[in-house]
């Protein structure tokens, strides 16, 4: 097999490159401070790639880079809210493949948007630490035609006050859960992943690579630092969600 053959369709070698070394890039950030790389990912993908490959493609992408994280923190993990969120997760799913298509995904920008920053600067009710399960129905119905819905799961996780680690690990669980159920879904509403898997492989690849080095300096940091640097992501991404959103409805 020729490696021109390997390039994604309608691809050019400068432009997959470009992609692999993104991949890498956005793995680091949010190893390194907990949320951003795959909202960042989808934009530089959105530049590249076809709409119409764009969600299915930036989930089977997110599966790997979120496993290789969840994996090599595993002993972080805060299990017990695993179970109803992928109980919830599936429900979302669903529910998201069979109507996304008919909900404006501008409201759903500025929607996303204002939770994240109600989320940064008031106190969460403890209804969301006790239904994990609801925060996966809905995240997951959202990522279905949003597509990286990492800062909404994010706000849910930092209502559980865990430390640096441990709400890297959690979280990264959390979305490796859900996009390995939006490929799943994908695949049953027909989407043909075939001729794309040398470069998903690639990037996946290149976003483990990312992650290792980002924990180094996650590990270099302290509580107090890391989630300062978080609620900062958190707000510049929300802005941007809102902006992006806005423009759509009015521009």
């Amino acid at each position: 097999m020729m490696f021109h053959e390997l390039l994604p369709p309608d691809m050019t070698l400068a432009e997959t490159f470009a992609l692999l070394g993104a991949s890498f890039g956005t793995s680091f950030v949010t190893a390194a401070f907990g949320i951003g790389g795959g909202a960042l990912l989808i934009a530089i993908l959105a530049s590249v790639l076809p709409p119409a490959v764009l969600i299915p493609i930036h989930g089977i992408v997110q599966v790997g880079s979120n496993l290789g994280r969840a994996a090599i923190m595993l002993r972080h993990v805060e299990w017990s809210i695993i179970p109803a969120f992928v109980g919830g997760s599936v429900i979302g799913v669903a529910l998201g493949g069979s109507i996304a298509v008919s909900i404006p995904p501008q409201a759903v920008q500025v929607g996303v948007g204002l939770f994240i920053i109600w989320s940064v600067f008031a106190r969460p009710p403890g209804l969301f630490r006790k239904w994990a399960a609801l925060t996966g129905a809905f995240s997951s119905f959202l990522t279905m035609f949003f597509g990286a819905t990492g800062p909404f799961i994010a706000s849910y996780v930092k209502t559980l006050t865990l430390g640096r680690e441990a709400h890297v690990a959690t979280h990264s669980t959390l979305m490796t859960i859900q996009h390995v159920l939006k490929t799943i879904a994908f695949g049953f509403l027909g989407f043909a992943f075939g001729p794309w898997l040398p470069f998903v492989i690639a990037m996946i690849v290149f976003g483990f690579a990312g992650t290792v080095v980002g924990r180094q300096l996650l590990t270099r940091t302290t509580d107090g630092r890391f989630f300062w640097i978080l609620n900062a992501i958190l707000l510049a991404l929300a802005a941007r969600l809102i902006w992006t959103g806005a423009a759509g409805w009015f521009g």
